[in-house]
């Protein structure tokens, strides 16, 4: 049986409207992928904790997390994840990328031209539909 991981993403806007995207690395599990930046949620956390605490772990800035934006369940080849992206923004600090190979601001109609990771697509079609809608 797999095993399913509960991770949380922050879709951090800046005050351009643009997202703030992080490539994994060569030597990540799903090489060369984007994603929202964030990771697992750790015992006795809230998913807003975990959030605040891996963004400054990865990219060592401060965020307040805003309301849910999706929540998907995608079975990946070894394992099933299960993703809960919420709005973000930087209160303090600069993100820059300690564990990703990249980061980059992105605005939301450029998204769907990156390579993103399987579980954070559905995210990515409700960011790009929102700015079609307006």
């Amino acid at each position: 049986m797999k095993k399913t991981v509960h991770v949380v993403g922050a879709i951090i806007e800046n005050e351009n409207g643009e997202i703030l995207c992080a490539l994994r690395g060569p030597d990540m599990v799903l090489p060369n992928y984007w994603e929202f930046p964030g990771g697992k949620i750790e015992n006795g956390e809230s998913k807003e904790e975990a959030l605040s605490r891996e963004i400054q772990e990865e990219l060592g800035c401060v965020i307040e997390v805003f309301n849910q934006v999706d929540d998907t369940i995608y079975e990946y080849e070894q394992v099933i994840v299960r993703l809960e992206t919420f709005m973000a923004k930087i209160v303090s600090g600069e993100p820059k990328a300690s564990e990703h190979a990249e980061i980059k601001w992105v605005s939301r109609k450029e998204l769907s031209s990156l390579n993103w990771a399987p579980a954070d697509i559905p995210a990515i079609h409700k960011l790009v539909n929102a700015v079609s809608e307006k």
